[in-house]
């Protein structure tokens, strides 16, 4: 027999965070619970079987720390609440929602949105070495830049430094208009945008013109050993064994480094495999190095963004 239920919302702000652009958000309830649900001004009408409308009721409350301030709710906020109801970790999930790591310019709050991201997040506070292999969108190098910047403005590390591999994915290098710089840097606007969402524009210009931001390719750190500086490496499947020897020997004292990668979006040529792999067979075990692997059910971008990954997945394992 058909059960309902009816939970008030206590503003319209709360009513429109939970129902999300075009009811998004009711929807992705919907499918993960077997539940219909409709919202009326500020009461959510739930229906289904006594299960199903059980279930949705402690999803909807599971997800009451932003609905109730009118924050907005991503699909992945949805889903990662669902597993910690099937997983019985709904202590963890208050600490992680509540665990915002800062703000961005527009006042917006960064927080892990998974339970592997928050993971991430710790082994990055816990080691001097992470290297963190997931697929795009997982918000590998954002969180690790976020975190960099905070440690920065804390005054923990003198630098930080931001490189990548600048490999040419299609195109050709030479091709592009101006000097070396102005060739790599659409190679490393990635790494600026993260730093923009963060810190003011001519506030970074300051910061790199005074050496303690440095944004450049992976090849300008040979020879070089890294003291006091907070480093990521970012796009670390397109380097080479070689490369990426050398640019984890350039650790040096009370520094920290963060190296990213998708080993499964490599633009190196065929015959040559990715140092992160390497890396990872080689560094599995070593103490001091932590690993976190994210998957498509971190994603974090937009949601077609994971059934991308997800489609992928399939064909590359079929």
């Amino acid at each position: 027999m058909p059960e309902s239920a009816t939970i008030q919302l206590p503003t319209k702000e709360s009513a429109i965070a939970l129902s999300g652009n075009q009811e998004e958000n009711l929807k992705t309830l919907a499918r993960q619970t077997g539940a219909t649900l409709v919202l009326r001004g500020q009461d959510l009408l739930i229906s289904g079987t006594a299960n199903q409308v059980e279930l949705c009721g402690r999803l909807v409350r599971s997800l009451e720390d932003f609905w109730k301030y009118g924050k907005t709710i991503a699909k992945v906020d949805i889903l990662t609440a669902r597993h910690a109801l099937d997983t019985q970790r709904t202590e963890e999930l208050q600490d992680l929602q509540r665990d915002v790591l800062a703000r961005t310019r527009r006042g917006e709050e960064i927080r892990a949105k998974t339970f592997r991201q928050r993971q991430y997040i710790q082994s990055v506070r816990t080691h001097d070495l992470t290297i963190c292999i997931g697929p795009a969108g997982t918000g590998k190098t954002f969180l690790a830049a976020v975190l960099a910047v905070q440690a920065l403005l804390a005054n923990q590390y003198e630098r930080l430094i931001l490189t990548r591999p600048a490999v040419e994915a299609g195109e050709k290098l030479g091709f592009l208009p101006g000097d070396l710089q102005q060739k790599v840097n659409p190679y490393l606007r990635p790494l600026y945008d993260a730093l923009h969402e963060l810190i003011d524009p001519e506030k970074i210009a300051n910061l790199m013109e005074r050496g303690v931001i440095e944004v450049a390719p992976l090849a300008y750190m040979r020879g070089r050993t890294l003291n006091n500086s907070f480093v990521i490496v970012d796009e670390a499947q397109n380097t080479t064994a070689a490369q990426m020897k050398m640019v984890l020997t350039r650790l040096g004292f009370r520094s920290k480094m963060v190296v990213t990668g998708d080993i499964t979006q490599t633009d190196l040529p065929p015959n040559q495999t990715s140092g992160l792999a390497v890396a990872q067979k080689i560094l599995q075990n070593v103490e001091g190095i932590a690993f976190c692997h994210l998957s498509q059910a971190d994603v974090v971008r937009h949601p077609l963004v994971q059934r991308i990954v997800s489609a992928y997945e399939k064909y590359e394992n079929s």
